[in-house]
């Protein structure tokens, strides 16, 4: 009888999630390691995009993005740190060459790294301090798609400019010393990415998913992964 009951607790089926490249450095791969040590009969197809689109329509059964804003029939709940930040950094190679910016307008006079995020213009660099918020649009002397972003790590750490990114990527560096901090007191914080899907239907193994997603987030500070 109890070979019974564990068949029917066995998830099985496909997961299809679209995401942003963003999560997909070291957000997201380690939950779906966690999530199919869990349920191994479960097949997980992972759509890479940075457009926000119909999930419904796309064939995905959830979807992941950043506070955009969601039809009223969707459920959101977080994946991943419940805040993030953005940083700022370069190699000391780079500051060897080059002043230290000391105020967000400086980088209009340094070269900068940039990403652009698919079928967008270039965003322009966001900081807060207290009340106060600025926005920049420096130079760029290298722009690269959200797929090219250890490339474009690469050309910071070897020293060919400024990089603007989110914190947890640059942590690593900032404490090998491969890349100095700038302009700390700036950073801006914000919401994590959260998990998306529609409220009327919740196929098991998306179920199981958030189930995981719900059991994590109870033990976690709001800047973990």
């Amino acid at each position: 009888m109890q070979d019974v009951i564990n068949s029917k607790d066995v998830v099985r089926g496909r997961l299809k999630l679209n995401v942003p490249g963003a999560v997909m450095r070291d957000i997201l791969p380690p939950l779906i390691d966690r999530f199919l040590d869990r349920h191994p009969e479960v097949q997980v197809e992972i759509v890479v995009e940075d457009r926000l689109v119909d999930i419904t329509a796309a064939g995905c059964d959830a979807g992941i993005r950043y506070g955009e804003h969601l039809e009223q029939d969707m459920i959101a709940v977080p994946i991943g740190p419940r805040q993030q930040e953005s940083g700022l950094a370069a190699a000391p190679s780079y500051l060897a060459r080059h002043p230290v910016p000391e105020h967000p307008r400086d980088l209009l006079d340094h070269a900068c790294l940039r990403i652009r995020f698919a079928g967008a213009a270039l965003n322009a660099w966001e900081f807060e301090k207290g009340d106060k918020t600025i926005r920049v649009d420096p130079p760029a002397r290298i722009i690269l798609g959200t797929a090219g972003v250890e490339a474009l790590m690469h050309h910071a750490l070897t020293g060919q400019g400024i990089l603007y990114s989110f914190r947890n990527w640059l942590d690593p560096h900032l404490a090998s010393g491969a890349l100095v901090p700038l302009l700390r007191d700036w950073w801006p914080r914000y919401d994590g990415p959260r998990l998306y899907f529609s409220s009327r239907f919740m196929p098991a193994p998306l179920r199981a998913f958030v189930d995981l997603l719900t059991e994590r987030s109870k033990t976690l500070h709001p800047f973990q992964g």
